[in-house]
This record gives structure tokens, C-alpha cells and sequence, in this order.
């Protein structure tokens, strides 16, 4: 056998009673691998019991150590009747296959009951033995590093990048089949639970062989969703990017964490040139098939090209002998390798040459039962014709490649939205060649690559662009053309030239529509997402230039299906970039006759929006220096001239200099009122507040215009969930609904993070569901980061409070809270919607949960709290060590929903249950953070007549062993037991 499996069950501590007459328990333990079980003694009339069992071993292969997960199962012994079960513990084997991760997992784990939440915790010791398989027909990937971070890794050189996996796996889902016995909850979610992790081991392990036929080592920026269909089955997939990745072994290399995570890593990404002739599609047909049922064939696709948001390349036939070198190399490269799609998005100095804006792909389909789960050839099918209109619509903006691609799904009964997006881009061809990564920097000088304004340059050719565009010479090199503005799913690059600071920006939108079953329900959202779609485009467009800026970054869109609503939520971090020109002025005009009060309230509004801009230019500092006229050429030359000159492919370059855009008071932006839609999107921008004094937010890893970082951060996650009324449900109400409930989110963890003021809320993701009809939930976590008070704006705390207090007078459930950091929640009566708010914070079982047994270079001993962070780094530390990636579903229910604290208690606890389950798993790696971390999914299902609940929530991150700076000089010397305790003073511990 290749692999032997060794566990001991030590000991249990702080287990439920179980036992009414003597208020104790006889507890064992059952450990269970594939279709092998182990019992331990039963330890009588104890809650604390010392088994101390003998080594259990399990002889298997490797697949089955990447497949399955080790499950222990503890019980009470009764004499009479069937013995009662206590909890269970599932723990991934994977971390412990690599050469360079962990040999044992060693410690207090809690026993999870999907009933009773945590009861008690068990000391586990678990080793594995592996032993050389040269069997070149072996179906296991034991070696392959998988990391959720969606930059290359700290430690780690990227060798070479060699592009996209993908991979899914269907099954049945347990909670729909029919069964012959009664099975009850908690055999229900546990089979689901179990069956969810095998499904997850597979997946892992097929990619794994993917990346190997590639000859890769590591999975770069991995996404693993489940698709919980229904009665339709299980869906789990995953994406990543196929690395070949080498550790770094001088701790000089390692990245400084207060920088952006990219900045010192070369990698060597994949590029292929576009396709002659190839257009994107911008009407796609309904899929129909004969023969076929149409639940399995339906499809309406709405590719999304958003044309206002071209990056970069050069123009026209500027460039010379760098561009056509530029099409020779690509084309060679795509002769030998696929379009690629990258899942990463910050990228180091060099590798990103052009950006061409933002591509996305929607497809409506009906779901059918899963007939064989062996062969899932219709959901690949379905995202392979999605991957392919992205495809089509990168070549139609002359890129060659899809970077911080993702790809997200909205499923309400048999009705399934899918959805893909990414940022066309160019990228460096030389980095296709091994060998090529340490001299990247020498080669970006030797092309000359403009310095912090290359991505910006457009990528197509400015003669035969496949749509119309305001273009105009850079600001920064006065070389190349650049779009007026920019939209991007991928993290500010580091050499770009910010001014000022950034802001998030969000769009929000709700859309009714009417009941229906199958085929006219899908056609109902088929005919409404085009039109979501630009409305939501158009916000963004709207709110980027009332904040007077000019590009977004880590753009997400997500559109969310009810049965009887369609909400639109998209999230992005604005900024003012040097090289593109200044946003101009947005200017109201309405079509209705002269009426001397309808004039005057749109000359009030116009003069709010003109001050809402002024004032946002001064909050964000956004002071752009003066461009000389002289330097940028001649004014925009009349439509029919320049349409005359567009269609002339044979101009020189000089002539082409004469058609440069003036950089001056553009044409300001026009937003026409022409119904009452229109006047709700202008009230809706005067609305948007911005944070309170000493706060910012956004959802890149980074704060552009921020580099003063402090040591002290603080992660949170937030749940809230609001019923609506059904009574004369209007859009106008819902979105004013929706605005507000976002609104007050945020809000509220302003309140409550005020003591860590200045800071800012980044990497902020915020995801919308509809469980159930006339339910709206909304789940953000993000991370809270200070910075140095003495370069930043001081304020008061009285100040902070009076203006939050002065912001929340319609919202009274902010009053409420206690002054400190808060991380509890009220009763779900006190709030109209009802909430709750988890701050990451130690396990209440004590510090033995995060007893590290493999001595990282950081502790010997015990470590108090394990950070969890959505970043990929931790400000002023070092990550020395990656011990694999944290991937864990776990499904709670309750019959007990009112006395439990209502919704918003039930959700606190499960969410804190969560991250204390991560921490200790964590731990036992011998690991003390986990960064990366995302709740991928958080689906919450309500009973209130039945006083019943149910909550699934998948989590991910990468365990890792950091260092902070300051104790780098004294390792050798003192006892580095202390330095490792988290220095963040904000952090709620107990």
C-alpha cells in the first residue's frame, strides 16, 4: 500500500451531560476511514475522559487519503439502547501529502453537532506515512500545493504560469432522495456534510492531476463552490490557475507585508494573441436541441462588454518595433497553448502590458436530476459555452487573455443563472519562457514599457475600434491613448500612479417580476437581466463621476434570483488614476415642457450634485497637477471628420497625432429625466453617504493612496436578514429597501470599529441572496486596518461619535450599542431587520485549542489567538511557512429558532462556532493564521410558524506560520513565545 494512516485518540474535555441520573457521560470514540472503524474504551461517568487509545492504522491508497476525510465520531455508551451521539470531527488529510507541510496534526479539535452546535473538545494525533509510488497510471496528485490567495504566494517564485483547470463533480443531494426508514435532521445534514467532503476530496485531487499533466506543482487564486440544486442534485466545481512554483529560502525574500502583496514576486504568466476576424456576440439565441428536453437545453446568454472601460495597450501603429515583436511572440505562444484564463489578480511589475477592460457572460438555464453522476457532460457543457463568449469578447478588445476571472451562480428552484467575468488583458509574452522570471525587470526596461501607466494603454487598434470611445493621449507618458475611464475586476497594480485615495463604490438594484414555473420563468429573467445589467453599469458610471474619479478596480457583479424578484449588487474600489484624463461634470436634463418649479428643482439638484463633487474631490484629495494645452495636442475634431478619418486604415502616425481629445472641461456627463425612474437613480446618487470622518472602505486588498499601514487589524463578518412586506410592492421600494438596509450595514460596523480610528475597511464583500419569497439577505465581512494617526487626518472620539450618532437618526438600532468593540448581537425583536454581527475572536474552549505540535519558528508553546484576515498578507509580519488550504462546509439547524435569540442569535453563534472550528484546525497544522479567508456561501432557510431554522456556510482561507518583523532580530536569542501573540488591541478575545 502507498500510504499508511495513524491515529490516536488522546482525550476529551468539556463534553455535554448525557446522562440525566449522574449528570455525566460514558463516552468513546468511533474513528472511521473508507470503510474501516476503530472503537476506543468506553471512559465511564466522566466529561473530562483520558482514553490515551493505541495507535489506529489504516492501510490505503493515496487517492483515498486526497478523497476521503478522517472521521471521528464520539458517543455516549448506553447499555439498553442505542447509543447516543455526541459530535463528530472531520479532518482534511490533504495538508499533511506535501514534501514541505506538516508531518503530524496534533490538537484539541471541538465536536461539532449539527443539532447542538459545539459539545466539547478531543485531543487527536494523526500522522501519515507515505511511500514512492512510480506508477505513471496512478490516479492520486499527492504534492500538488493548492492556495487560495489569488496572487503568487509569499515564500514562493513563480517559475512558470501555465494557465487554467477547471474541474466539477454532480452527485445526488441527500436531503432529497427517498429513503425506505425515517432518517432524522441530524442523519440528514451529516450525510450531507460527509458527502460534501468526499465530493470536495475528489474535485481537489482531479485538478491536482490536471496541474500535473501540465508538469505544475501548486493551484494558484483556487475557488471551490457548491451548487445546491435541489431536487436536481449537488454540483461541486472549482477553478484555479496551474503554477510551477519554487520556495524561497532566504527570509530577505520574503515580501514586506505592509505592501501590496505582488510587489517583489516575479512570475511567468501564459499569453495567446486574438483570433483574426473573431467578434464577441452580442445576441445569443436560445439554445434549443431535437429531442432534447428542454430543461436540459435552455439557454439565453447576456454577454456584458462594458466598452466605457477600456485599459490599456498602444494605439494606431505607435509602438513600433516593440508591438509587432509583441504579435510575433503571442502568436508563436498560441500556437502551442490555450486562451488562458487566470484566476489571479495582482500580478508583479512587467507581467500585465495591457489592460482592455471588463468581459462578462450570463446564461439562464433550467435544471434537470442528475441521471449519472459519473458523467456530468451537460454542466460542462454549459460553462464551457460561457468560457468561450468571454473568450470571443477579450479577442473582440484585442486581448489575448482573461485575468481575475471568476465564475458565480444564482439557483432558485429550477432555474439557475450562470455567470462568468474577468478582465481582458495583454500580457508580457517573455514570461512563457522558463528561465525569464529574474530577469523580468531588466526586460520591461529593454521594451520600454511605460512605468506606471503601460496597463492603461489601449490594447486595440484605435482606427477599427469594435465600438465608439472618448480617447485621448496619456497623461503620464503622452505616448500611447487611453480611455476616458476604466473598469477592471483585478487589484490596482502596484507601479500604478494613484492621485489622492480610494473609495468603494456600489450599485444596487431590484427588479420584480411576476410568478411563473419552468420555461416562462426562465424567459422572464432572460428578458430582464440585459436591461439589469446596464442599469447597474450605468450607477457605477453615475457614482464614479460624482466621486471624481476616473477607474475601478476589483469590479464585482453579482445578480441574485427570487421568485418573484431579480437584485443586482455591484461592488468595485474607485479611483482617480494620473494618466487618464478628469472626469467631467454630470449635468441633469429633463424633456418635460417649461414649467418655471420643475426648472428650479433641477437647477437645486444640479447645484447639490456639482457641490457633491466638489466636496468629494476635497474628502478623497484628488488634486491632479495642471496639464499644459500645448502638451496635449489639438481639440476633438468635428463627428463627421473624424468619422471620415476612423474609417481611413492607411493614415500615418503624424496624422493620427492631430486627432488627440482635448483634456480640458470635457462635455459633461448627461443624465436625462425623462420618468420617475430616472429621477429615483439621481435621488438615489445625492443619497449615498460617505463614511464618517476617520474611516474608508474598499474591496481590494489595498487602500490606494494608503501606505501608513499599522500592525493592529481586526476581520468581522455581518448577517443580516430583512422579510418585506407584500403589501403594494413597488421597484422604487425596493431598491429604496435595498439601498437602505446596505446603507445601515455599514453604519453599524462604522459604530462599532470607531475605537480604531483612522482605519480602513478593506478587501469589503459583500454578497446578496434570496432564500425564500419576500426575504433578502445580505452578508459582508471585510477586514479593519489602521494606520498611522500622525500622517492621517486627526478626529476626535466625541467627534467620530457625534457625526456617526448625527448619520444614523433614522436607523435607533445604533444607539443601542455599548461603546467598545461589540460582538454580540440584540435579540431579533429589537430590529425591524434582524442581524447579526461576528467579530473574529478566540474559541471559548480555552487556549489548548491552538497548541501548536510541529514548533513553526514562531512558537514553541501556546499561541492565544489564531489571526484570520480576508488579506493575503498580514500587515507588519513576514509568512514564512503555507501548511494547505482550510476547506469546510457545515450545515446547523435549530427547532428551538425563538429561544435560541431569534435569527439574529442563532446566526451569531453558528458564525462564531465557525471560526472557532477554523482556528482550531488551524492549530493543530501547527499554524497561527489563516489569510485568504472568504465564506463562500452563507444560505440561511426560515420556518418562523414552526420556530424552525437551518444555516449552511462553506469557509476557505490557507493556514500559514508568520513572523512579525520585529521579532525576526530577536528569534535566535529570546523566546519567541510572547512576539507571537497578536498585537491587534481591538480584537475581542475571551
Amino acid at each position: 500500500m502507498p500510504g499508511k494512516l495513524k491515529v490516536k485518540i488522546v482525550a476529551g474535555r468539556h463534553l455535554p451531560v448525557m446522562d440525566r441520573a449522574s449528570d455525566l457521560t460514558d463516552a468513546f470514540v468511533e474513528v472511521k476511514f473508507g470503510n474501516t472503524t476503530f472503537k476506543t474504551d468506553v471512559y465511564l461517568k466522566s466529561l473530562n475522559p483520558q482514553w490515551n487509545s493505541e495507535w489506529f492504522k489504516f492501510e490505503v491508497d493515496d487517492e483515498d487519503l486526497q478523497d476521503e476525510p478522517l472521521q471521528i465520531t464520539v458517543l455516549d455508551h448506553d447499555t439498553y439502547s442505542a447509543n447516543d451521539a455526541i459530535g463528530k470531527v472531520y479532518i482534511d488529510i490533504d495538508p499533511l501529502l506535501y514534501s514541505e507541510a506538516a508531518t503530524v496534526i496534533s490538537g484539541w479539535f471541538p465536536i461539532y453537532d449539527t443539532i447542538h452546535g459545539i459539545r466539547g473538545e478531543i485531543n487527536v494525533v494523526v500522522k501519515v506515512d507515505l511511500f514512492n509510488d512510480l506508477n505513471r497510471f496512478r490516479q492520486s496528485s499527492c504534492g500538488v500545493k493548492f492556495f487560495c490567495t489569488t496572487s503568487i504566494p509569499k515564500c514562493y517564485r513563480a517559475v512558470v504560469i501555465h494557465g487554467f483547470v477547471e474541474e466539477l463533480v454532480v452527485n445526488e443531494d441527500p436531503e432529497y432522495q427517498w429513503i425506505d426508514r425515517i432518517r432524522t435532521p441530524r442523519a440528514s445534514n451529516e450525510a450531507r456534510q460527509r458527502l460534501i467532503s468526499l465530493m470536495s476530496g475528489e474535485l481537489q485531487r482531479k485538478i491536482g492531476l490536471k496541474v500535473l499533466e501540465m508538469r505544475g506543482n501548486a493551484v494558484v487564486g483556487y475557488l471551490q463552490c457548491f451548487d445546491l440544486e435541489g431536487e436536481s442534485g449537488l454540483v461541486v466545481r472549482a477553478i484555479g490557475t496551474a503554477c510551477t512554483l519554487d520556495k524561497l529560502s532566504s527570509p530577505a525574500a520574503f515580501l514586506p507585508a505592509c505592501n501590496s502583496p505582488s510587489k517583489e514576486m516575479k512570475e511567468s504568466p501564459l499569453v495567446h494573441p486574438p483570433s483574426h476576424g473573431c467578434r464577441s456576440t452580442h445576441n445569443s439565441p436560445v439554445h434549443t436541441a431535437t429531442g432534447s428536453r428542454l430543461s436540459q437545453n435552455f439557454s439565453v446568454s447576456v454577454p456584458t462588454l462594458i466598452y466605457t472601460g477600456m485599459g490599456s495597450g498602444s494605439a494606431g501603429k505607435e509602438g513600433g518595433p516593440f508591438k509587432a515583436l509583441l504579435r510575433q511572440q503571442t502568436q508563436s505562444a498560441l500556437e502551442q497553448r490555450e486562451f488562458p484564463f487566470l484566476t489571479l489578480t495582482a500580478f508583479p511589475p512587467g507581467l500585465l502590458v495591457h489592460v482592455g477592460g471588463v468581459v462578462s457572460a450570463r446564461s439562464v438555464k433550467l435544471l434537470d436530476r442528475i441521471h449519472n453522476p459519473d458523467e456530468p457532460e451537460t454542466r460542462d457543457a454549459w460553462w464551457a459555452e460561457i468560457r468561450q463568449e468571454i473568450k470571443s469578447h477579450a479577442k473582440a478588445l484585442g486581448c489575448h487573455a482573461v485575468v481575475g476571472y471568476s465564475e458565480s451562480t444564482s439557483i432558485c428552484e429550477e432555474v439557475c443563472i450562470l455567470s462568468a467575468s474577468g478582465t481582458a488583458a495583454v500580457l508580457n509574452p517573455r514570461f512563457l519562457q522558463e528561465g525569464t522570471v529574474e530577469g523580468s525587470l531588466d526586460q520591461r526596461i529593454e521594451e520600454n514599457l511605460p512605468v506606471g501607466c503601460g496597463f492603461c494603454h489601449i490594447p486595440y487598434d484605435e482606427l477599427n475600434m469594435p465600438f465608439p470611445a472618448h480617447l485621448t493621449y496619456c497623461y503620464n507618458c503622452r505616448k500611447q491613448k487611453v480611455p476616458d475611464v476604466l473598469f477592471t475586476t483585478i487589484d490596482l497594480p502596484t507601479d500604478a500612479v494613484v492621485v489622492g485615495k480610494g473609495c468603494l463604490i456600489q450599485a444596487r438594484l431590484c427588479r420584480l417580476k411576476k410568478k411563473a414555473q419552468a420555461e416562462a420563468n426562465a424567459t422572464a429573467i432572460s428578458n430582464l437581466l440585459p436591461f439589469m445589467e446596464y442599469e447597474v453599469h450605468t450607477q457605477l458610471m453615475n457614482k464614479l463621476k460624482l466621486k471624481g474619479m476616473n477607474a475601478l478596480f476589483g469590479l464585482r457583479i453579482q445578480i441574485t434570483v427570487g421568485e418573484n424578484m431579480l437584485m443586482g449588487l455591484a461592488s468595485a474600489t474607485g479611483v482617480y488614476l494620473a494618466a487618464l484624463p478628469t472626469p467631467g461634470g454630470i449635468q441633469i436634463a429633463g424633456k418635460t415642457p417649461n414649467d418655471g418649479s420643475y426648472e428650479q428643482h433641477i437647477s437645486h439638484m444640479q447645484k447639490k450634485i456639482n457641490d457633491t463633487i466638489a466636496r468629494n474631490k476635497e474628502l478623497y484629495e484628488i488634486n491632479p497637477p495642471e496639464v499644459p494645452e500645448e502638451i496635449l495636442g489639438s481639440p476633438i475634431p468635428e463627428p463627421r471628420q473624424r468619422s471620415r478619418l476612423l474609417r481611413s486604415q492607411s493614415e500615418s502616425s503624424d496624422e493620427v497625432t492631430e486627432l488627440d481629445l482635448s483634456h480640458g472641461k470635457k462635455d459633461a456627463f448627461v443624465l436625462e429625466i425623462d420618468d420617475t425612474d430616472a429621477m429615483e437613480d439621481v435621488h438615489s446618487l445625492l443619497t449615498d453617504v460617505p463614511p464618517p470622518s476617520g474611516f474608508y472602505s474598499c474591496n481590494t486588498e489595498i487602500m490606494p493612496g494608503i501606505n501608513n499601514w499599522t500592525s493592529e487589524i481586526q476581520m468581522f463578518t455581518s448577517v443580516r436578514v430583512v422579510r418585506l412586506s407584500s403589501l403594494n410592492l413597488t421597484n422604487q421600494a425596493l431598491n429604496k429597501n435595498f439601498n437602505g438596509l446596505c446603507e445601515n450595514l455599514l453604519k453599524s460596523l462604522y459604530f462599532k470599529l470607531r475605537s480604531m480610528t483612522p482605519c480602513c475597511l478593506c478587501h469589503v464583500n459583500f454578497t446578496v441572496s434570496l432564500p425564500e419569497d419576500e426575504l433578502i439577505q445580505v452578508t459582508v465581512t471585510a477586514v479593519a486596518i489602521t494606520f498611522d494617526k500622525n500622517q492621517a487626518l486627526q478626529t476626535t472620539k466625541a467627534h467620530v461619535e457625534k457625526s456617526l450618532q448625527r448619520a444614523s437618526t433614522d436607523n435607533e438600532e445604533l444607539l443601542q450599542f455599548p461603546l467598545e468593540l461589540c460582538s454580540d448581537s440584540l435579540p431579533s425583536h429589537a430590529f425591524p431587520a434582524t442581524k447579526a454581527v461576528t467579530v473574529e475572536k478566540a474559541s471559548p474552549m480555552g487556549d489548548g485549542n491552538f497548541r501548536n505540535r510541529s514548533a513553526p519558528p514562531c512558537a514553541s508553546s501556546t499561541v492565544g489567538v489564531v489571526k484570520m484576515t480576508p488579506l493575503s498578507f498580514i500587515p507588519g509580519a513576514k509568512i514564512t511557512k503555507y501548511l494547505g488550504i482550510i476547506n469546510m462546509f457545515f450545515i446547523r439547524e435549530t427547532t428551538s429558532l425563538r429561544e435560541e435569540g431569534g435569527v439574529s442569535g442563532f446566526l451569531h453563534a453558528f458564525i462564531a462556532e465557525v471560526f472557532a472550528m477554523v482556528r482550531a484546525h488551524v492549530a493543530a497544522l501547527g499554524g497561527n493564521a489563516v489569510v485568504s479567508y472568504i465564506m463562500k456561501q452563507c444560505v440561511f432557510m426560515e420556518n418562523p410558524s414552526k420556530n424552525q431554522a437551518q444555516c449552511l456556510i462553506n469557509v476557505s482561507g490557507d493556514a500559514v506560520v508568520f513572523v512579525r518583523e520585529s521579532d525576526l532580530e530577536v528569534m535566535s536569542t529570546q523566546q519567541p513565545a510572547v512576539n507571537c501573540q497578536p498585537s491587534c488591541t481591538g480584537e475581542v478575545t475571551t
